[in-house]
């Protein structure tokens, strides 16, 4: 299982809802979050702000921002609108647990908002959202199934979570993106990297990469930041491009016990050669998958063998090669592609179709950089103050997986589906409870 065993053991007693209290304390450890909810989460968050938690502490500010962004809320002011029409008892409430007795203004400016978007430290925000998304998931596997509902449904009642695969192993594919309108004055975007569950993208761990640096050196604070989050990295199986094929990275994952599939390039001229001499030809195919759709077929073939004794590649149990031919409508082939790569996996832990399979799903990534730019705008968003682009980046994931964990796929219709009624956002969030 993805969790790790003491929060899943928890969140398996919980499902009446999670613990809340009307003061969360703010140095709650990482134990005490097991069902925490998310106002809950986002008070360990600090803000910067000298006079924080005074009248708007930062975890209802947080909520708020995210449930505008769920609503579709794409800037600063956007949200500020949105977070100004509230009604006053959801505020009251928000408050109420998030701020005990203290008398607060009827909402929060646009420049509090401001501040703690730009303020917040991203590590804690992160790990917040990707500790709330685990347990969630951890929940829905958790409750009974559903019975079969009826094939035509409103929006408004969405199907069974789909919660965390069953699978003993699960992948967390790696993948930097840029926020390419958040761009400084010196000319520098933005660029984030970040871990997102195969199948439903929920985002579990996100950081920043240096102006002058590159993905390589926040792969280990990235997963470091997984387990912070919750995450039983044993069970884990993680999945990157070329560039992060690097020896120190399949150090770092067997050291924690975690494993790897990798693609292997021309970035690892001594590996690919390596590969690239196998004997393929002379080798069965393990597993063969063919795909119809969008006027194409294609077909996916996977080739592994042991890995030989001399790579020059640390921890690497089988190796790989995946060939995968693309047909018109008439037969005639218009494209072939080839890849070569090597995983710690055994044969005993996966077989070619799970590596195969793995090595797919790993893409999945690239559709939620795809709703971040299309539904929420994120490459037009000029907002580059402070932690600004890394925040908002992180709400729309969140919004994103809080929608995948309602099991619906259609991000664009869903969103405006709450955006139609305010409870709607607070709703998908768990937080229209009293």
């Amino acid at each position: 299982m993805l969790v790790h065993p003491d929060i899943a053991e928890s969140c398996a007693t919980a499902l009446e809802g999670p613990a809340v209290t009307d003061s969360p304390d703010t140095d709650l450890p990482l134990s005490a979050l097991r069902d925490a909810d998310l106002l809950q989460r986002f008070a360990v968050v600090s803000d910067g702000r000298n006079d924080q938690g005074r009248d708007h502490p930062v975890a209802v500010v947080l909520v708020l921002c995210a449930a505008a962004v769920l609503g579709g809320m794409r800037s600063f002011t956007a949200i500020a609108g949105w977070v100004a029409d509230v009604p006053v008892a959801l505020l009251d409430t928000l408050y109420r647990r998030g701020a005990g007795d203290r008398q607060v203004e009827p909402f929060p400016s646009k420049t509090t908002l401001w501040r703690v978007l730009t303020g917040a430290d991203p590590a804690a925000v992160n790990t917040a959202i990707g500790g709330w998304l685990l347990a969630q998931a951890a929940r829905a596997t958790a409750e009974p199934a559903e019975p079969a509902e009826p094939a035509e449904k409103r929006l408004g009642e969405p199907g069974p979570s789909p919660g965390i695969a069953s699978s003993s192993l699960l992948g967390v594919a790696v993948d930097g993106k840029a926020v390419r309108g958040a761009v400084g004055v010196h000319g520098e975007q933005t660029h984030l990297l970040a871990a997102a569950t195969h199948g439903e993208q929920l985002v579990l761990g996100q950081v920043q990469v240096g102006v002058k640096s590159n993905e390589i050196p926040q792969f280990t604070p990235l997963i470091n930041g997984l387990a912070a989050a919750g995450v039983d990295l044993s069970q884990v199986v993680i999945t990157a491009d070329a560039l992060h094929c690097q020896r120190t990275h399949a150090t770092y994952l067997h050291e924690i016990g975690a494993q790897f599939c990798f693609p292997v390039k021309h970035n690892q001229p001594g590996v690919y050669a390596a590969l690239d001499t196998l004997p393929w030809a002379q080798t069965p195919i393990g597993h063969h998958r063919v795909e119809h759709g969008h006027g194409r077929t294609v077909t996916r073939t996977i080739r592994v063998l042991p890995a030989p004794a001399d790579l020059p590649f640390p921890h690497v149990n089988q190796v790989w090669l995946i060939e995968r031919y693309t047909y018109d409508n008439t037969g005639t082939l218009i494209g072939a592609v080839a890849q070569l790569g090597l995983t710690s996996l055994s044969t005993a832990q996966a077989d070619p179709a799970q590596i195969a399979a793995f090595v797919q799903q790993h893409w999945g990534i690239e559709s939620l950089h795809w709703l971040r730019d299309t539904v929420y705008r994120e490459d037009h968003s000029r907002a580059r103050t402070g932690n600004g682009p890394h925040i908002m980046a992180a709400l729309r994931n969140l919004a994103i997986g809080a929608i995948h964990l309602i099991g619906r796929r259609d991000i664009a219709e869903t969103t405006r589906w709450a955006t139609r009624r305010m409870h709607r956002a607070f709703d998908l969030l768990h937080l229209n409870h009293t």
